[in-house]
């Protein structure tokens, strides 16, 4: 069982930034970052497995950043240039089938943290 707890999340106006964290117990060889918006469906956000460069969604290209610190045991996402569109609960989530530019499919994953709320207002 992997543990996952996400941090970071909160209100910030448009333009802004947010730095989200996740302390995994582990990092699988595919780490992920999905959210889910009120009345919306999950969507991935963002990925990064054995290739090093991150996998993004198209709404968020060149604006958010994955990162992971294996030292650590920390999955990071930076947030800029953020719109009020981003707005929603963002969870980490861990997965141990390997992917090498890692997956935006929810079902890939094995592990999901609890969430972080990220409100972003105009």
């Amino acid at each position: 069982q992997v543990q996952l707890v996400e941090s970071g999340g909160g209100s910030v106006q448009a333009g802004g930034s947010l730095t989200l964290s996740c302390a995994a117990s582990e990092l699988t060889v595919t780490m992920g970052w999905f959210r889910q918006a009120p009345g919306k469906e999950r969507e991935g956000v963002a990925s990064i497995a054995t290739y090093p460069i991150g996998l993004y969604a198209d709404s968020v290209q060149g604006r958010f950043n994955i990162s992971k610190d294996t030292a650590e045991n920390t999955l990071t996402l930076q947030m800029n240039s953020l719109k009020p569109e981003d707005t929603a609960m963002y969870y980490c989530a861990a997965s141990r089938l390997p992917q090498w530019r890692g997956s935006l499919v929810g079902a890939r994953y094995d592990f999901w943290g609890q969430g972080t709320q990220v409100t972003v207002s105009s």
